[in-house]
C-alpha cells in the first residue's frame, strides 16, 4: 500500500508539473533553485527517472511474494482430491435446502448426478447417498492472472521507458533527416532517412485548420524502401518506429512583385514576421499573419496571408493576399501589385520507438480476462444427498462458493425446486 501510494503522488506530479519541457520555461516557473533542485530529482521527466522505475520495480516485487504467499493454499483448493469430498462441511451449513421425494432410488441418482454438475463423487450410505458436483476450480487462479497481468503492464512500460524513445523532427518539403531530437535534448540516430517529399494543408470554412498531410518516404542506403501519406492519427510504421503527424510550421511565402510602373515582375521568399525591401525602391512589405479562411465582401476567398506594405515615403497601409486569387491585390491600384505564388511549410513529426508495446498489449488483454474471471465466475460445490424417510426419501441441497455467495444460495433453490418438480 506504501508503494502504491508514492507511485500515485509521483503520477500526480508528473501530471501537475509540466514534463519534457525546455530549460528557460521552468527557470522562469520555478526559477533557478527549484528549476535545480527539481532537475536533481528528474521532476521533469518522471515516468522515465530511475526513482520512478524503482518503485514501479518494487511493485513488481510485492506482487510476486504476496502472489507466492498465498500460492500452496489456492494450489491445494484447485487440486487437493479430498477438499470437496467431505459431506460434513455441507451437512452442517445454516443454508440448505430440503425436500421429500417419491422417485424411486435409481432414478432419483440419475437426477442428482445431472444437477450436480455430473456428481462423479456419488456414494452410497446405509440410509441412502450423497452426491458432489463441482465446477470452476480453476477460477481460484483468476486473481494470479490479474496480479500477471500487472506485473506485464510494469515490465512492459519498463522495457519501453529504458529501451524505446520518443522524439520529434522538423522537416522541411524536399528535405531529408537521419535523426531526431529527443525531449531530454540528446539527438537520436535513426537507421534510415526520412524525407517530406510533400506537405498539403487544408482548411474548414471558419478558418480552422481541417487536415495537414505529409508525403514521406523511408530511405534505406539512399533507396526508397517505403512511402506513405500521414494525417493524423494514422501514422507511417516501419522497423518498429512509429512516426505520428504532430504539427507543422511555415517556413516561408514565395511573393510574385509586379512594379506596376516599369511592368517588371520579382520572385522573393519572406518567412512570417520577417521584414523585406521591395525592388525600384517600391517601399517594404511585413509579412504579419494569416487566415485559413476569409469573407471578403460577401464572397468567400479562401486562405489569405496579409501584412503591412510601407511606401518609400512611409505611409503604411494593410493589404490582403488570397492564395487562390494572385490578382486580387490588383484592385488597390497602387505602385506595386503583390500576390502570393508559392508557400513552403515543414512537417513536424514525433518519432517513437516503444519495444514494450505488446507486453503492455499482453497484460491489457491478461488483465480483462483475469478480472472476469475474478469477479464473474467462482469455484462452486453442490451437495446433494438423499435418505430414507417415511416410505420416501427426504432430499438435502446445499452449496458453497468462495465468491458470491447470495448467488451460490439462489443456485441451491433453483435446483431443489427442480428436484422437488420430478416427484
Amino acid at each position: 500500500m506504501v508503494v502504491l501510494l508514492v507511485i500515485a503522488i509521483a503520477s500526480v506530479s508528473g501530471t501537475v508539473i509540466p514534463q519534457n519541457e525546455s530549460i528557460a520555461f521552468y527557470v522562469a516557473k520555478f526559477g533557478v533553485a527549484g528549476y535545480r533542485i527539481f532537475s536533481t530529482l528528474d521532476i521533469f521527466d518522471v515516468y522515465s527517472s530511475w526513482w520512478f522505475q524503482g518503485l514501479l520495480f518494487l511493485l513488481v516485487i510485492n506482487i510476486v511474494v504476496c502472489s507466492l504467499d498465498r500460492l500452496p493454499v489456492t494450489w491445494k483448493a484447485v487440486f487437493s482430491k479430498h477438499l470437496s469430498r467431505n459431506p460434513s462441511m455441507f451437512r452442517n451449513l445454516m443454508k440448505k435446502e430440503t425436500f421429500d421425494t417419491g422417485l424411486i432410488l435409481e432414478t432419483l441418482k440419475d437426477a442428482c448426478r445431472k444437477f450436480a454438475s455430473g456428481g462423479d463423487g456419488l456414494q452410497e450410505t446405509p440410509e441412502g447417498f450423497f452426491v458432489i458436483g463441482e465446477k470452476g476450480r480453476w477460477t481460484r487462479f483468476g486473481v494470479y492472472a490479474v496480479h500477471l497481468s500487472i506485473i506485464l503492464l510494469v515490465v512492459g512500460a519498463l522495457i519501453g521507458s529504458i529501451f524505446g524513445f520518443e522524439g520529434y523532427a522538423n522537416i522541411a518539403e524536399g528535405q531529408s533527416v537521419s535523426s531526431v531530437q529527443l525531449s531530454s535534448g540528446a539527438s537520436r540516430k535513426l537507421e534510415f532517412n526520412l524525407r517530406c517529399d510533400d506537405f498539403s494543408l487544408s482548411f474548414y470554412p471558419n478558418g480552422a485548420p481541417r487536415e495537414y498531410r505529409s508525403s514521406l518516404t523511408i530511405l534505406e542506403q539512399g533507396k526508397p524502401a517505403l512511402k506513405k501519406d500521414i494525417v493524423v492519427n494514422s501514422p507511417l510504421r516501419y522497423k518498429g518506429i512509429n512516426i505520428f503527424q504532430s504539427s507543422y510550421g511555415l517556413i516561408s511565402v514565395e511573393l510574385t512583385i509586379v512594379s506596376n510602373k516599369t511592368g517588371k515582375g520579382y520572385k522573393e521568399n519572406v518567412g512570417m514576421g520577417d521584414s523585406l525591401k521591395l525592388p525600384e525602391n517600391l517601399g517594404t512589405f511585413v509579412l504579419t499573419g494569416f487566415q485559413g479562411a476569409m469573407d471578403y465582401r460577401g464572397k468567400d476567398i479562401g486562405s489569405v496571408f496579409y501584412g503591412h506594405l510601407i511606401s518609400a515615403e512611409g505611409k503604411a497601409q494593410t493589404i490582403l493576399l488570397p492564395v487562390s486569387y494572385p490578382e486580387f491585390d490588383r484592385e488597390r491600384k497602387g505602385d506595386v501589385t503583390i500576390s502570393v505564388s508559392g508557400t513552403r511549410y515543414y512537417t513536424g513529426l514525433q518519432v517513437t520507438r516503444d519495444p514494450g508495446v505488446w507486453v503492455v498489449y499482453a497484460g491489457f488483454i491478461m488483465l480483462i480476462l483475469g478480472c472476469f474471471v475474478t469477479f464473474f465466475t467462482s469455484h462452486q460445490r453442490i451437495f446433494i444427498e438423499a435418505v430414507k424417510y417415511k416410505g420416501k426419501y427426504r432430499v438435502t441441497v446445499a452449496g458453497l462458493a468462495n465468491k458470491n455467495k447470495f448467488g451460490m444460495q439462489q443456485e441451491v433453490k433453483r435446483i431443489a425446486e427442480r428436484l422437488a418438480k420430478l416427484g
